[in-house]
């Protein structure tokens, strides 16, 4: 019985998956010829979609194309369409106004050829417990063990969680978190950060508009952004990146375990000196 309960909830959540990409498909074509390189897009269209679709739309017409940004792949006649070394991305461009755009295919991934660092792991226990998914537990994992201080050599401080705002050009949009943070001579830093557990890959397109968010809300203070991953091992790649040329790229990346302060090798922590 257990068994096929856990189909039953594997299949209720691929229903809404398959749905938003039945309704992203449908205005992708409607619109596309070979050679485009942009398309323009309103929410509205999803409801017409919807309708030419007979597809029942959710309550969060905004939870479709969030979705497919960050969460799952376009659909895959969508994807076939991509010229070789490009690839398609849904930009916002307004208040309820999105384009695809074909962009220079980039990916950030961690390296497997970094030493890892041991850190005394200061989570607590009754956090590990609770944690609802892989992106909360990690934005705790990272705030606890002040992993963000580490990594950029700054005092920081965590400001807000799920920060939803809207840029000047009216698009809507979500850090995972942001913090502020002073370095020893007293400048100042705005610092997002986005999550991402094992399965799930560092966003191109949530790294550009967290920079944009914070050029604009903070456009005297120095922006660092950081996204923080789950790799296997129990540890934990650490990313600075930044936008040059019109691609995103890492400024530095750091790997971290956390452990139990009796596993720290004392010889290795001599060696970290160096």
């Amino acid at each position: 019985m257990a068994d096929d309960n856990s189909g039953n909830e594997e299949l209720e959540k691929s229903v809404p998956v398959n749905r938003y990409k039945a309704l992203i498909e449908k205005i992708f074509f409607n619109k596309y010829t070979a050679g485009i390189t942009v398309i323009p897009f309103e929410r509205i269209e999803l409801e017409e979609a919807a309708v030419a679709l007979d597809i029942k739309l959710p309550k969060n017409l905004g939870d479709i194309v969030y979705s497919i940004r960050y969460r799952t792949p376009l659909p895959e006649s969508v994807l076939k369409t991509q010229p070789e070394g490009l690839e398609w991305i849904i930009d916002a461009v307004g208040r309820s106004k999105y384009a695809f755009k074909l962009v220079k295919y980039n990916r950030i991934f961690p390296r497997f050829d970094l030493a890892t660092i041991k850190i005394p792991d200061a989570t607590p226990e009754i956090i590990s417990s609770y944690a609802m998914n892989d992106e909360q537990a990690l934005l705790a994992i990272v705030r606890y063990n002040r992993l963000i201080d580490i990594f950029l050599g700054l005092t920081t401080y965590s400001l807000q969680n799920h920060l939803r705002t809207t840029l000047l050009n009216g698009s809507q949009i979500e850090i995972d978190e942001i913090y502020v943070g002073m370095d020893r001579r007293g400048c100042h830093y705005i610092i997002p950060v986005q999550a991402k557990g094992g399965t799930d890959q560092i966003s191109v397109v949530q790294t550009r508009q967290d920079l944009q968010c914070c050029s604009e809300k903070f456009p005297e203070i120095a922006c660092k952004a950081i996204s923080a991953q789950f790799m296997d091992g129990n540890r934990i790649a650490m990313f600075e990146l930044t936008v040059e040329d019109d691609e995103v790229k890492v400024v530095e990346e750091k790997h971290y375990r956390l452990v139990p302060a009796s596993d720290l090798d004392r010889a290795a922590i001599r060696d970290y000196r160096s």
